[in-house]
């Protein structure tokens, strides 16, 4: 049992309401809290977005397109326009003859009057080329006094996140006046300084002030990029609540108990020995660990996460026998219709002839077969049941649910496995769980996001898959695509063919399946086509992939519903439309499509021109590797976390100031002393879960 937790320390003062501040009645009050900030802790951590440079003058003659810059002039000439769009152009010149152009779309009378020719004017603003040399639009300025020396900045000026009905001066300031509560540093420090000393990072009260305020001599670019130490310090404090919060709740759940599941061997025995197929090691070894974790009296909280391909359904299948050898139900999820048949016809192909009643419940399931379920259900004699959402309804009641399994976990938000792990829910016991994921994730990901889970990974493919050969081809060569697929089909193979629309748009310019199956079935008559996407009745979705696995069908034209878990092993060409629209979990994911018999398998990216930098990347990565988890570190440095994770955490992927590519070095000494927190100071690690996580601790427990 954990230990009992002291009062955390109080939060430095940072809990005071921003009411605190002058100048903060209840209506600026109200316009904060729209945007999250309530307390004088929100704004220390509102980070700057960028930062401005107004500790310089540069001469006009010197200016250059690029970041902003701060110039000084006299006004030359003043011009209304009215032609059209109203604009104030005004013209400033230096004492050399330089001139600088402004220009001014959105203006009062007021501003026309203070440009009086001779005035001297101080501007900000990016510099771009215009008609008589350089200009800034809409720059901020001010008009000085001839005798008037208006100091220059000694830091970098912040400019921070647009709140509704506060300018962007008044933010700075309400920003200001907080740090100017901020507590000495000893006071202020949650974390012990040993922690964070040997990454050479600053404490907390410096790095705050740093990021605010940066000294002239700061690195900008480190700024910018996130990487300067400043930064990293609250990076790692942040990363360290986060991962604090998910360790808290698995000790949360962990006090539930569990009904232990005793290893079976014979009832796993003998469904192992009629498999078409032995395990592979990698099969082996996590099995292993499923069968350790379902013996104990504490629940199971277990990720198995393998590469597309990798057998993970047939580890889930074995952990279910397991389960009802010992006499409890147990429930399987996933998260389309179309996944869950598959489930469902190989756990009834594997499981019946072992006397096991394997039953379904889905949306579509309705009438006398839906009540029929539910009692079965409620009665114990579904002893595995298969389905989509509606095992978590409000009608359904499971007699001994032991165990859970959820395919493709990071489809379903927290609160989803909460709703079906509590239909299992006997007094203080809770079913074990199983989530499994085809989506490779990288370990330093992992390391964060699932804090709250035992990690075990499929790095092994069964033997005789051969790896999938992968082309990038520009969509002005679809006549060569044609013919490639004509001749694949005639020698006995099957084709997908993926579009990322079901209809055409105006918007954006990608072929739709509706478009490319007429296309397709006018030239290629002689092939058997159909077409598969997410609005047809799930029936007709159904009985499309029937015929296109028992090989009535030779080229299924599909949007990315197929993108999960549909199993073809004839299917050995693959061509995805728009490629470059995709990214690289989801190409990776339709690629897995094929390659899945001994025939050898090609998959095209057929792309629009001219691709952009990040896409080329994308498509580059996609040739050279077939790897799931070198494929998603580079998901992960493209896009960042948020779709590898999908909704499976609320807030989880949008760090403050935190980011898993980047503070990737962090994450083992954060792991490091979030344990040791826990298990040593568990009062200090409330208080730094308040600080960064406060109210949206709820993922909890799932």
């Amino acid at each position: 049992m954990p230990r009992t937790a002291a009062p955390a320390p109080a939060l430095a003062g940072g809990d005071a309401p921003v009411t605190r501040l002058p100048g903060v009645g209840p209506a600026v009050a109200a316009k904060l809290a729209e945007r999250g900030i309530q307390t004088l802790q929100d704004l220390w951590f509102l980070l700057p977005l960028r930062y401005e440079d107004r500790t310089r003058i540069t001469p006009i003659r010197d200016l250059r397109p690029g970041p902003a810059l701060q110039a000084e002039g006299r006004v030359r000439h003043v011009e209304r326009l009215f032609r059209g769009r109203p604009m104030l152009k005004v013209t400033l010149g230096d004492d050399d003859g330089s001139l600088l152009g402004l220009r001014f779309f959105h203006f009062r009378s007021q501003q026309v009057q203070a440009f009086q020719p001779g005035r001297r004017v101080r501007v900000f603003g990016e510099v771009r080329p215009g008609q008589n040399g350089w200009e800034i639009i809409h720059p901020s300025y001010r008009v000085l006094g001839d005798d008037e020396g208006a100091a220059l900045s000694d830091r970098l000026d912040p400019v921070y996140p647009l709140v509704e009905g506060l300018g962007p001066g008044s933010m700075a300031k309400l920003v200001r006046l907080a740090l100017g509560q901020l507590p000495p540093g000893e006071v202020l420090e949650l974390v012990p300084a040993a922690a964070w000393t040997g990454l050479a990072l600053p404490g907390l009260r410096e790095a705050l002030l740093t990021v605010h305020r940066p000294p002239v001599e700061a690195d900008v670019a480190a700024l910018m990029s996130g990487t300067h130490p400043a930064q990293q310090r609250l990076a790692f404090e942040e990363l360290l609540a986060h991962g604090l919060s998910l360790r808290r709740q698995r000790i949360a759940l962990r006090e539930h108990g569990a009904f232990p599941l005793p290893a079976a061997p014979d009832a796993v025995g003998a469904l192992r020995a009629t498999l078409p197929f032995a395990l592979t090691g990698a099969q082996q070894r996590v099995l292993s660990e499923v069968e350790r974790d379902l013996a104990e009296g504490a629940p199971m909280l277990r990720l198995v996460q393998g590469d597309v391909g990798s057998g993970k359904t047939v580890v889930a299948a074995l952990a279910a026998m397991q389960a009802v050898a010992s006499g409890r139900q147990v429930a399987l999820m996933a998260p389309t219709e179309l996944l869950a048949e598959q489930h469902l016809q190989n756990f009834q192909r594997w499981f019946e002839p072992h006397g096991v009643r394997v039953s379904w419940l889905a949306g579509k399931v309705t009438g006398k077969s839906r009540r029929e379920a539910l009692a079965a259900i409620a009665n114990g004699t579904a002893q595995v049941v298969v389905g989509t959402h509606a095992l978590m309804q409000g009608g359904v009641a499971f007699a001994k649910l032991g165990l859970v399994i959820v395919d493709e976990q990071h489809r379903f938000g927290v609160h989803q496995r909460l709703a079906l792990r509590d239909k299992g829910l006997e007094g203080e016991r809770v079913p074990h769980q199983l989530v499994m994921t085809a989506t490779p994730i990288p370990r330093t990901l992992a390391m964060t996001a699932y804090a709250d889970l035992d990690l075990s990974v499929i790095d092994e493919l069964p033997p005789g898959r051969t790896p999938v050969t992968t082309v990038a081809v520009a969509a002005e060569r679809r006549p060569e695509l044609v013919e490639r697929v004509r001749k694949a089909c005639a020698e006995g193979r099957q084709a997908y063919w993926v579009c990322p629309l079901i209809e055409d748009s105006e918007e954006i310019e990608a072929q739709a399946a509706q478009t490319t199956f007429e296309q397709l079935s006018e030239a290629l008559p002689e092939l058997r086509v159909a077409l598969l996407h997410g609005r047809m009745k799930p029936a007709e979705k159904q009985d499309t992939m029937r015929r296109f696995k028992a090989g009535e069908l030779q080229l299924l034209v599909a949007t990315t519903v197929i993108e999960v878990g549909v199993d073809v092993p004839n299917a050995s060409l693959m061509v995805i439309e728009n490629a470059e629209r995709l990214g690289l979990a989801q190409l990776h994911q339709l690629r897995g499509r094929v390659g899945r018999g001994s025939a050898a398998s090609s998959c095209v990216l057929l792309y629009q021109s001219p691709l952009g930098v990040i896409a080329r990347e994308r498509l580059d990565v996609m040739r050279r590797s077939n790897d799931g988890f070198v494929i998603a570190e580079k998901d992960l440095e493209l896009r960042g976390p948020g779709e590898l994770l999908g909704t499976r955490q609320t807030g989880l992927a949008a760090f403050r100031i935190a980011d898993l590519a980047r503070d990737a070095r962090l994450l083992p000494q954060v792991a490091a002393l979030a344990e040791q927190l826990l298990a040593e100071s568990p009062a200090i690690a409330e208080a730094v879960i308040a600080r960064w996580v406060g109210s949206a601790a709820r993922y909890a427990s799932a």
